[in-house]
């Protein structure tokens, strides 16, 4: 599968943090992230991740293009809802094509967290069946 890894400023060591636990299920799949957020888990672990812009220069657009066009199957955005995002209006337009095309993203380390499980479990077979269309 292909993941996108996002993650604003005051959540990136969170995403870290979890990618490092996480790093044997995430190493099986394909990885994606905006910049600064890739740079700091490849730092952090042993993950092959390809780099986007940063989120503000158009990262998160660059993610959501590869969702419009069928090329992205899970998205983990780690948000920070208490700090103003400069590039909101970029963040609610992934968030809603994740929405459109049926992406599971999670938002948070909790979902996030249930997502991973799923995923290793074989939870998500259904996106080859979405792809393939």
């Amino acid at each position: 599968m292909k993941i996108a890894l996002i993650a604003h400023d005051n959540k990136k060591q969170d995403l870290v943090l979890f990618a490092k636990a996480y790093q044997t299920i995430l190493g099986k799949h394909e990885l994606f992230a905006t910049g600064t957020t890739g740079q700091k888990i490849m730092e952090s672990t042993n993950l092959s991740i390809h780099c986007y812009q940063s989120g503000p220069l158009g990262g998160d657009q660059q993610i959501g293009a590869r969702i419009a066009n069928n090329e992205m199957d899970m998205v983990l955005f780690f948000r920070d809802p208490l700090t103003a995002q400069p590039h909101e209006p970029d963040i609610l337009a992934l968030i809603r094509l994740c929405d459109v095309y049926k992406i599971p993203v999670a938002t948070n380390m909790g979902t996030a967290e249930i997502l991973i499980h799923g995923l290793e479990n074989g939870n998500f077979q259904w996106r080859d069946i979405v792809r393939s269309k």
